[in-house]
Order: C-alpha cells, then structure tokens, then sequence
C-alpha cells in the first residue's frame, strides 16, 4: 500500500468519479484507476460502487476512507513539524548541564536564544558529569556542558573556553590585603570544597596535590551558593569558577587570583559522535561565544 493510493481513493471518495478526482490529484485517469484496482486487490475489497455517472463508497470503502483521512493528515503534520524543526521554528532542545555552570553561563544565552527562536522550547537537566554522560549515551539529552576531564570515545568532544578558578575569602581576611596570592599561603586554611562525584571538587583537591599541599576539608556541599554562604561566615576558603565569582552579590566575599599557574578549568561542550548535533542544538552552541566575549 502507498500513500498516493491513499490520496487517490480519498479524492475519489470526495469528488464521486474518477475523472474529477485525476484532474484533483495531477495524474492521468486510467493511472488512477489502475492504482485503485490494485489497492483493491491487496485489500481483498471493493471500495467504490463503479456506475456509469458516478462512484459511491461501499461499505468497506467508507471505513478505508475514514482511516486513509487520518493517515494522510497525520502525515502531513509530521511533515510540517519537521519542516518547523529545520527552521527552528519549533521544536524541543534538552541541554544537560553540571550545575556549577547553569545559573552562571545559561540564562542570559537561553534569553539571547529565545528570542531568535521564539518557537523552540529549551529544557535544562542539571546534574554530575557521569549522569549527563549516562544521558547522552542514552540520547536523552541533545548535549552537554560539562568541564574537563573527560576522555570517552562515545563522544565529540568540543572546547568552548578556559576560565579561572578564583580564591574566594571573607572580606577581612589577612590574605584578602594581597592582589594576588601564593599557593603554598593556603597551607594550613581550611577548604570548602563540592562533594565528591562534583567534578569541580575534584578540580581543586588536584590543584593542590600538583603542588604538595595537602588541605584541611572543613565542609563540603553540592551547591556553589552553599559554599558561597560559608565561606562568608569565615568557615573557610575555597576556589570558585570565574563566572560565578562575576555575579553581582553584596560585598560579603572577596576574589583573588592564585600565583602562576592559575588554576582553571576548561568548559567542554559533547554530543553523541552516532548523533550528529541537530540545528537547534548547533545555534544554541553558536550563542555561546558571543555571550563569553561580552
């Protein structure tokens, strides 16, 4: 069965001859004639009473027609939503996102986003690197926004920018008289760090192996704002990406730069290498630079 077999016998049905409903449907009469006898014969059924001015369903043809209508509508919006997803005119876009990198990169992108494509609808999944990594095996997620490291064969793997990881400290503290600050002057402070399964904490535990320090952990939490908090009740020190030391929040902290070298993470965009990235996918990545070079 085909579906220009379905469109003839539906016009065939809704103009009551054969002659109208070739002219309707662009094709010669006995090509559409032919085409519905062989429908017929693959059915087992008659579907029209063929008289000499006019043609009428039978019984069975006016069940097939009812549901050669729906099949031939629905295929017509898919049609047109996939043609809408191809303009970005609608659609759905899953980013996968760790959730030290949502509240601070996301909203203005999304806004920046959302009103180029008003009709694509954005959902946000926050979660640890190997869950987001889980979900996009799983196709669950269109991509990732994760840090590194990641080394996982599964993936395309793209790098987006590098940022620093900044000393955050309460305003009165001795180390905040210094612009910029040694490593080894952290020797002895206590460190509020993520938990573990964060790739963030295991960012700054290895930043200070590389330099034979070994911290006194005094809190860990999952949630950066968490950490915000008790390192302004001078429960602590602790190292925070760039772009969350960069909201505006009361001068209840202050933000340092660590000697050479730095440390930073880099911000990692991965996607399916068996998925390529789908066009509402690759404009939202697009966003991303220009809102960085702001």
């Amino acid at each position: 069965m085909e579906m220009n077999q379905l469109r003839y016998a539906v016009a065939v049905a809704r103009t009551g001859n054969f002659s109208r409903a070739a002219e309707q449907c662009h094709v010669s009469q006995p090509s559409l004639s032919q085409q519905i006898q062989k429908l017929e014969e693959e059915l087992g059924e008659r579907l029209f009473d063929r008289m000499k001015r006019q043609t009428k369903l039978t019984s069975h043809g006016e069940a097939f027609v009812r549901r050669a209508i729906r099949i031939l509508e629905e295929t017509e919006l898919a049609l047109r939503e996939a043609s809408d997803a191809r303009s970005l005119l609608a659609g759905t876009l899953t980013v996968g996102v760790l959730p030290t990198i949502a509240p601070y990169l996301l909203p203005q992108t999304i806004s920046v986003f959302a009103r180029k494509y008003p009709g694509v609808e954005i959902v946000v999944q926050e979660d640890t690197t190997a869950h987001l990594l889980k979900h996009l095996a799983n196709y669950e997620i269109d991509f990732a926004l994760a840090s590194n490291p990641i080394e996982d064969s599964r993936f395309e793997i793209k790098e987006l920018f590098a940022e620093e990881l900044l000393l955050a400290l309460p305003p009165r503290h001795p180390l905040a008289r210094q612009r910029t600050i040694p490593a080894a002057a952290l020797k002895g402070e206590r460190l509020i760090v993520m938990r573990e399964g964060h790739c963030l904490g295991d960012q700054v535990l290895g930043f200070c192996e590389q330099r034979d320090m070994k911290p006194t952990i005094s809190f860990r939490s999952a949630q950066l704002e968490t950490i915000h908090a008790l390192v302004a009740a001078g429960l602590g020190l602790s190292l925070i990406p760039a772009m969350a030391a960069g909201l505006r929040r009361p001068k209840t902290l202050e933000y340092r730069s660590l000697q050479s070298p730095r440390p930073e993470r880099t911000i990692l965009a991965l996607w399916p290498r068996q998925r390529p990235l789908g066009r509402a996918a690759a404009a939202f990545l697009d966003l991303l630079p220009a809102r960085l070079g702001r």
